[in-house]
């Protein structure tokens, strides 16, 4: 399928998670997606991942998440020739995401002054932990640092187990996205060509939504209340006969159905839970009346039945569990792939959370091996066997 980014280039100068994450989202809109990756080492989520074999391979399965529909070049952005090499990409692309150190492409003579010099159209994305000013532009980041000065930590769990990390790499992936989304808008500005400052701290608040406005407007400090939703009763985690339970019946009209379902409409008129703000003060003792009823029977089956008549509800699932329910398994969220370099067996790689025009976007290509399109990329550019053949020498490419 065509894409709404087909015909654009994007230069991939990242590693591991949130600049590989922005890619590959511009990938499966339409983008050529050109890696640049070190030569003979490559980007380093190739050796991670749960599989060793995969890693000692240099086809980890953290890269092989990110990657798919990607080129790969090699460049050593430390030799003047592999500097006017990559010079010589940037006249033709349209974007540049990299995810360095604030200052090491700069020091390299490769900063985006300098590359939108030699194109003044080009998009130059840097994705950084803080950003590339202010006071902690030096700090090393990764997704756990920004997990914990960003406040999430404080409000994940309950007050016995709060701080706590969420279970996965929300900063990366956050940080990701939001590069994706400013690169995708600024494709669409007139006249082209802008540098992009993405601090994975802020793109993390920005995302927080009432849990900061909280604190800003009203000067309500956030708490950690674990599974429960402090905005309304009952809302949280309910046990039941063999699991967790969500239940958000956060409307008065959905207390009432709930109440009615589960057989306990005498519930309605106690004092203790008449409105929204009484039914919070007193939401542990509400709990333990509704659980009384919910754990006679499963959760599925409970949230069936409270779906249909209005009530948002759905059992707590485990990853493998909604990976392989009809919802995802029908809705093209995961491509296979057979044919990865390296790689001896079928690998399923998650595409993106969107369609277009009912249709899941994908890439046609698996992710790539450490410099599998070099000699493609730099024929385009013009080299010829020989001159390919001396950078090598050179360690250049």
């Amino acid at each position: 399928m065509t894409g709404p980014l087909d015909g654009t280039r994007v230069l991939d100068l990242t590693n591991v998670l949130a600049g590989p994450f922005c890619c590959h989202h511009l990938a499966h809109m339409g983008a050529e997606v050109v890696k640049v990756e070190a030569v003979g080492k490559g980007d380093l989520a190739r050796g991670l991942g749960a599989d060793p074999v995969l890693n000692a391979k240099g086809m980890g399965v953290s890269f092989l998440a990110q990657n798919a529909g990607k080129k790969s070049v090699t460049i050593n952005l430390k030799h003047h020739r592999g500097k006017a090499l990559l010079k010589r990409l940037v006249e033709n692309a349209d974007a540049l995401v990299e995810n360095f150190r604030p200052g090491v492409m700069d020091r390299l003579g490769l900063g985006p002054q300098v590359l939108r010099g030699v194109n003044p159209e080009l998009i130059y994305c840097a994705i950084s932990g803080f950003g590339q000013t202010g006071p902690w532009v030096d700090r090393p980041a990764y997704d756990q640092i920004i997990q914990g000065v960003s406040g999430v930590m404080s409000i994940t769990g309950n007050d016995q187990s709060a701080p706590l990390r969420v279970g996965y790499p929300i900063a990366d992936t956050v940080g990701g996205l939001t590069a994706a989304f400013a690169v995708a808008a600024a494709l669409n500005g007139r006249p082209r060509g802008t540098f992009i400052d993405v601090s994975m701290l802020e793109s993390v608040l920005a995302t927080m939504g009432w849990v900061v406005s909280n604190f800003l407007i009203a000067g309500v400090e956030p708490q950690a209340n674990g599974n429960e939703n402090p905005t309304s009763a009952p809302s949280g985690t309910f046990r039941s006969a063999d699991g967790l339970l969500n239940i958000a019946a956060n409307k008065d009209e959905q207390w009432r159905l709930l109440l009615g379902h589960l057989g306990l409409e005498r519930l309605a008129d106690r004092a203790e839970y008449v409105t929204r703000e009484d039914r919070k003060a007193n939401r542990l003792s509400l709990k333990a009346e509704l659980e009384a009823v919910l754990m006679t029977r499963p959760a599925r089956d409970w949230a069936r039945e409270l779906n249909a008549i209005g009530v948002p509800s759905g059992a707590v699932m485990s990853v493998p569990e909604i990976l392989a329910a009809p919802q995802i398994a029908d809705r093209g969220l995961v491509s296979e792939f057979s044919d990865v370099p390296g790689v001896d067996r079928p690998v399923p790689l998650v595409n993106v959370g969107f369609k277009l025009d009912g249709d899941a976007p994908r890439v046609d290509t698996p992710p790539p091996a450490l410099g599998q399109h070099s000699d493609d990329i730099w024929r385009e550019l013009g080299l010829g066997p020989d001159e390919l053949a001396a950078l090598r020498a050179e360690g250049v490419i």
